[in-house]
């Protein structure tokens, strides 16, 4: 895809790049507190970081009072650092993901600048911006992103030390690439640094290139790993007795070789998720790729390094017996760089066809006008009591397609005259699309998130009282309502915690019933089946509230003249 254009060298003027990246930065941030938290991950981190900033304990992670080492603290000490400075809410329990996946556009950006050129930069990190696996990810509260930035500030650190001349530089880039490696670490866990290991394994093999190894900064490197690495764990493991055998063997290889957390999938499970993702931008793989590959011929080549980071990251997760959406993050940004140097490499061909490009822009206008057929199919397998709230999105996908429409067809018009503008035009609109989609998703998420029934019980229900999670692990119930719960029967992914704090829980329904008789002014959560059938079998109850998902009962009022 190539592109002829009376200016071709020309980018956009410093003050236009700082506007638009002025009004990118004001929706990127500004939609964080539109949608409510959503189960599981964006209720469960959430939580995390207000119950340690709560507790104080900033040293053992807890999930709903228990024990909770699944990963590590980085996200939840961050988080509970936005709690402390600006109150506890649904932004603030996002920042870190927002801050860290916008970070990580500009430092796409600055590195493909580096590399490749200015016009490279800005195209690369046009691509990132208008990822839509990207931008979803920036606005969802997972581990993911925060794993994802510190991976491909590693890898970016990694190349720009690899590409300079200079041994200072050399050296310094690779220490910025050992202390990302350190963080993404506690982000999520070992893979921080065993992902940009395979990665140069098979780089070094696949090019047969060894002479990087020399200029890692091996030594100096690792005690820098070390010293962000180790206090945490060296402190939590004094603390918690078992928590290494967990952490370091159920966690990781348990986790990924066998299926004990329900998280499988088919070995192509991530290939539907890499054509959505990436959609916009796929055609320039290809090309990209076979020219990445040339170069690898040629001494060190940052293009084919780009290539193994997606290639290894791509494969790790889809032979994993753990599968989730997230886990594929950290390859978007290589092929963003990937196809910011196609990009780039096309608009230099002055004397090639701009058809492909204006066939391209124009493809996606058609299937965007294509998508108001199938409206009608939005919600179709919807619960009678989600009828109304699909019905409601679907004005948002109206406007996500509208959005998507306009901006393709002026990137069709506009790469007779300006392929820059064209390519900025065109990723406006995919990013409007996926924005406006992610963000319309409120109207049916509020339900889920539970936030309306908690807004109208939690004023009633006292503070120190006993609440049990009835054979249930509600993920937002207990951000919302700021309150932990005492699990009963069904400890879900709480087993650790209750194994290592089993006087915390209740391990049957009788035991739940026989507590529930002894301790009057407890209350408890479940779902409405649950509820029938403890009504069925005579347990005293009274209904406080309920939505469509759960019931929140309390012992029956009791007249005032037992009280007393």
């Amino acid at each position: 895809m190539s592109f002829s254009s009376r200016k071709p060298e020309t980018l956009l003027s410093p003050a236009k790049v700082l506007l638009l990246l002025a009004i990118y930065a004001l929706i990127w941030f500004g939609t964080l507190n539109y949608r409510h938290l959503i189960p599981s991950d964006e209720g469960r981190y959430a939580e995390m970081a207000r119950e340690m900033l709560v507790s104080g304990d900033w040293l053992t992670p807890r999930y709903n009072g228990y024990q909770y080492f699944e990963k590590p603290p980085l996200q939840i000490w961050a988080t509970a650092v936005a709690f402390k400075l600006f109150g506890i809410g649904d932004w603030q329990a996002r920042l870190w993901t927002a801050l860290t996946g916008f970070i990580t556009i500009l430092f796409v950006g600055f590195t493909s600048a580096r590399i490749y050129g200015a016009r490279a930069g800005w195209l690369a990190a046009v691509v990132l911006a208008s990822t839509p696996m990207w931008i979803i990810g920036g606005h969802f509260n997972s581990l993911d992103m925060g794993l994802s930035a510190f991976l491909v500030a590693a890898l970016c650190s990694l190349l720009l030390s690899q590409t300079s001349n200079n041994q200072n530089a050399i050296r310094q880039w690779m220490w910025v690439c050992w202390i990302m490696m350190g963080l993404a670490t506690l982000s999520k866990g070992l893979i921080g640094a065993a992902l940009p290991l395979l990665v140069l394994i098979m780089y070094s093999i696949s090019s047969w290139n060894w002479k990087i190894w020399r200029q890692l900064s091996l030594l100096s490197g690792f005690i820098l790993f070390l010293a962000i690495t180790a206090p945490w764990f060296i402190l939590v493991s004094i603390r918690n007795p078992n928590f290494a055998e967990f952490f370091f063997i159920h966690e990781h290889l348990q986790r990924f070789t066998q299926d004990a957390h329900s998280r499988t999938g088919p070995i192509y499970y991530f290939i539907p998720l890499l054509l959505i993702g990436f959609l916009p931008w796929l055609s320039q793989m290809p090309g990209a790729m076979v020219q990445a590959w040339k170069e690898s011929k040629r001494g060190f080549s940052s293009a084919w390094l780009l290539v193994c980071w997606f290639v290894v990251i791509f494969g790790f997760f889809s032979i994993s017996h753990s599968k989730l959406p997230g886990y594929i993050m950290p390859i978007f940004p290589a092929l963003a760089m990937l196809a910011g140097y196609r990009l780039n490499h096309n608009l230099g061909q002055m004397n090639a066809l701009k058809f492909t490009w204006q066939l391209q822009t124009l493809t996606f206008a058609v299937l965007g006008g294509i998508g108001f057929a199938f409206l009608d199919q939005v919600g179709i397998q919807a619960r009678p009591d989600e009828i109304a709230a699909y019905a409601s999105y679907t004005h948002w996908i109206i406007v996500a397609l509208i959005a998507l429409i306009i901006f393709s067809l002026l990137a069709t018009w506009q790469a007779k005259r300006n392929g820059l503008i064209s390519i900025a035009s065109f990723a406006i609109g995919f990013f409007l699309c996926a924005i406006v989609a992610g963000t319309g998703h409120e109207t049916l998420g509020r339900t889920v998130s539970g936030v309306d029934l908690a807004e109208r019980v939690k004023s009633s229900i006292p503070q120190k009282v006993n609440f049990y999670s009835v054979r249930i692990l509600d993920h937002t119930m207990p951000f919302y309502l700021g309150k932990t719960m005492i699990m009963v029967e069904d400890p879900d992914e709480l087993e650790y915690g209750v194994s290592q704090e089993p006087n915390l829980w209740l391990p049957t329904l009788d035991a739940f019933i026989e507590r529930w008789k002894e301790d009057p002014s407890s209350y408890a959560l479940m779902v409405p089946e649950q509820y029938l059938q403890l009504q069925q079998q005579g347990l005293a109850m009274q209904e406080v509230d309920r939505d469509s998902r759960r019931v929140v009962v309390k012992h029956p009022d009791r007249p005032q003249s037992l009280q007393q």
